[in-house]
C-alpha cells in the first residue's frame, strides 16, 4: 500500500506531521498509560506493547517498543522467547497470565472469558493491572493498524535512530517525540 502524501518510504513521523490533528492527545495518552502510575512497571507495559506488536507482525512498533522495554530493564531476547512460547519463556510467572490474556485480546477478542481475568487475579494482580494491560493491548493493536495501514516500514537505520532516541525513559517520552517533530499541543496547557 502506498499513501502518496507520505512519500515512498513513510516513517511514523511523516504520518504525524501530515495528519497532526489527533497526534497530541494520542501522545499524551501514551505517556499517561505507559509512564503513569500502575501496578505494572514501565518495563512490563513496554513489553506488553512490544509483544502485541510482535503478535501483529508490526515490525516498526515491535522494534521501537522492544528497544524501549530493554532500556527499561527487560532482558534482551525475552520478547522473542515470549513470541515463541509464553509458558516456556523466562518471564516472571505472575506476568504469564497477563500475556496470555493480551494474546487472546489481540488474536481472538471475542474469546476473552472471566477465567482469563481470574487467572490474572490469582497471579496477584488487581483490577487496575488488568485494566492497564488491556489498555496497552488495545492501544498497540490500534497503533499497529495505523502504522501498517499508512505503509510505515522499519529498517536497520530506523532501529538505530530508535535506539539512540530511547536510551533513557522519561515521563513524557512520547510527548518529547512529538516536540522533536515540531508538534505541540493545541493549547498552552497539556
Amino acid at each position: 500500500m502506498r499513501i502518496p502524501s507520505l512519500g515512498p518510504e513513510p516513517h511514523l513521523a511523516d504520518v504525524f506531521r501530515t495528519f497532526p490533528e489527533t497526534v497530541w492527545p494520542l501522545l499524551e495518552y501514551h505517556d499517561r498509560l505507559l509512564r503513569g502510575p500502575s501496578p505494572l512497571s514501565v518495563a512490563q507495559r513496554e513489553l506488553i506493547a512490544a509483544y502485541v506488536s510482535g503478535l501483529n507482525a508490526c515490525s516498526f512498533c515491535l522494534g521501537a517498543h522492544e528497544i524501549i522495554a530493554e532500556a527499561a530493564g527487560i532482558a534482551p531476547g525475552l520478547l522473542q522467547a515470549l513470541l515463541e512460547d509464553v509458558d516456556q519463556a523466562p518471564v516472571e510467572p505472575a506476568l504469564k497470565p497477563v500475556l496470555h490474556y493480551v494474546r487472546i485480546l489481540t488474536e481472538r477478542p471475542a474469546a476473552a472469558r472471566d477465567a482469563h481475568t481470574a487467572a490474572i487475579r490469582d497471579a496477584g494482580w488487581d483490577d487496575r493491572a488488568i485494566h492497564d494491560a488491556v489498555a496497552v493491548c488495545a492501544l498497540f493493536n490500534m497503533m499497529n493498524r495505523l502504522v501498517e495501514g499508512m505503509g510505515v516500514q522499519s529498517s536497520e537505520l530506523i532501529r538505530q535512530d530508535q535506539r539512540a532516541r530511547n536510551q533513557r525513559i522519561s515521563d513524557q517520552q512520547y510527548r518529547d517525540f512529538g516536540r522533536m517533530l515540531g508538534l505541540e499541543p493545541a493549547s498552552a496547557t497539556e
